[in-house]
């Protein structure tokens, strides 16, 4: 009998920590940054690394222009 009372207590332990963290079903939504998408970006000049003016015109392509901002993690 201790050994099923045992079993059972170590069962419920495991069985609580199993599951998921947060249970609640609503998500939060972050506030909305930055540029609604299809608009365009307003214009800018910045210096790349070489410490020449780059603006949105010179980076342009024939098929338009990507920024992506990249954060290394071991920065």
């Amino acid at each position: 009998m201790r050994q099923a009372a045992t079993l059972l207590f170590l069962f419920s332990i495991i069985a609580n920590g199993v599951g998921p963290a947060n249970t609640s079903t609503e998500k939060s939504v972050p506030a909305s940054i930055g540029l609604p998408v299809g608009d365009k970006a307003p214009s800018f000049t910045l210096r790349d690394q070489f410490d020449r003016a780059q603006s949105n015109e010179t980076l342009k392509g024939a098929k338009g222009t990507i920024l992506l901002f990249f954060r290394s993690a071991d920065w």
